[in-house]
């Protein structure tokens, strides 16, 4: 399913909320964005004759029926992609280049201005498109600033394969913005894996995906994306924020490079996928394609049985692990290889497989009956972590990092064991209606 199949599927199943009345980009689609909790699709923009798609890709259970899958197989179902890419199809004449857009314009396009203290505009659903000539092409978000009717100021993460491509190239480099894609893409390109894998092979091996070649630069780009914005990154710079980020915190102004865009295509009746800053869509496309990646680091050292990145934890600086524990010391080597599976992490809870990752309260039972502070806590100080995380240090980004070994010792585990009641037929003894 491409990006609008995905809203059709949703909209068969009565999941999809339609608002018709004229609502503007300036602050009113993320005000109800935020408030209303399920996928809306706006049909009546004012500054815009596009539609505006949000709230669309907001459950993993919604994921994982993408994929045919329970939410438990999401992880094995990633891990699979990254281990065995797969080619995808290209094609000539693709549907997000139907419509070729002669003069480059971005105020046509309802780019969202999402909280009172912004910056500016933000496109944040966009993953960018680039190229290196020895690690291939590469697929990445980045937020992006409108600072004109043909320019953004985007959001480089330092030494991510973006930032390293563009010191390549000496500061300069031809990219493709693509807005509108679907679940596979977005997941591929949020994963954390080694640079020289292209994303859009891992895409493909989730899904089957087409491709064209961009119009503008030598670049491939998903073929059923609803907008493709094509472009240089240039050597200027220029102050990139307000922006309220995955903490719900705003993040600090920086001297980011300038995207000047060169040529716009989209899909016929396009729709603009608005994807809202520190929302649940944000969020799950955030921590969800770190799971597998912390999987793969534990299962080395341990038997790892499920990983979650929990929405209390902002759903990127906390990692729930379970285990299956075979060595005493299996618990304080997941919480070292979580940290190593995802390097922004700032918390890390291992737990037993009788533990409940999804049950905030089931973590915190076995934080209360399983943990003693001066044994099964790991401090590592002074490491460097998230730019998100408001309390790390502004400049350096050096945090405390703590792992908390909440498993039960193998010596004695029969004191740690829950005492649970006897099954029973509840029919028996209780009439249907109760």
């Amino acid at each position: 399913m491409d990006f609008r199949d995905y809203l059709e599927w949703l909209n068969r199943r009565n999941e999809l909320l339609g608002v018709e009345s004229p609502i503007s980009k300036n602050l009113e689609i993320s005000s109800l964005l935020s408030r209303v909790d399920k996928p809306i699709l706006f049909y009546s923009v004012k500054e815009s004759s596009f539609k505006v798609a949000g709230n669309i890709f907001i459950s993993k259970e919604h994921v994982a029926e993408y994929f045919g899958l329970h939410a438990q197989g999401l992880i094995h179902k990633m891990l699979n992609a990254i281990e065995s890419p797969t080619e995808p199809t290209l094609i000539e004449n693709a549907p997000a280049q139907e419509v070729v857009e002669e003069t480059v314009d971005l105020d046509k396009i309802p780019i969202l201005f999402h909280y009172e203290n912004d910056g500016g505009n933000y496109v944040t659903s966009g993953v960018f498109v680039s190229r290196d000539d020895e690690y291939g092409q590469n697929l990445d978000f980045h937020r992006a600033m409108q600072i004109g009717k043909n320019r953004f100021v985007i959001r480089v993460v330092e030494n991510r394969d973006l930032d390293t491509y563009l010191k390549r190239a000496g500061g300069e480099l031809d990219v493709a913005m693509c807005v509108g894609l679907p679940i596979n893409i977005l997941l591929a390109a949020a994963l954390s894996v080694e640079r020289d894998k292209d994303e859009m092979w891992i895409a493909n091996s989730l899904s089957p995906t087409r491709v064209v070649k961009a119009k503008t630069v030598d670049l491939i780009v998903p073929a059923d994306a609803e907008f493709i914005i094509e472009g240089r990154i240039i050597k200027e710079k220029v102050e990139e924020g307000p922006f309220v980020d995955l903490t719900g915190t705003y993040d600090i102004v920086r001297e980011q490079p300038v995207f000047e865009v060169r040529r716009i295509t989209h899909r016929k009746d396009a729709i603009w996928h608005a994807l809202m800053p520190g929302g649940p869509e944000h969020k799950l496309l955030m921590g969800m394609p770190r799971e597998p990646t912390i999987f793969r680091e534990v299962n080395k050292v341990a038997k790892c049985l499920d990983v979650y990145i929990n929405p209390g934890g902002c759903s990127w600086l906390h990692a729930i692990v379970k285990i299956k524990k075979q060595r005493d010391d299996d618990g304080k080597r997941a919480i070292k290889a979580a940290f190593r599976g995802h390097r922004s992490a700032k918390h890390v809870f291992v737990v037993d497989n009788d533990i409940n990752i999804y049950d905030p309260l089931d973590v915190e039972w076995a934080l209360a009956t399983r943990f003693q502070a001066d044994r099964d806590m790991v401090i590592k100080r002074g490491e460097r972590g998230s730019s998100l995380d408001p309390s790390a240090d502004p400049i350096s980004r050096l945090t405390t990092k703590v792992g908390f070994d909440l498993t039960k010792p193998l010596k004695e585990k029969e004191k740690f064991e829950r005492v649970k009641p006897r099954e029973i037929d509840l029919k028996k003894f209780l009439n249907e209606d109760e």
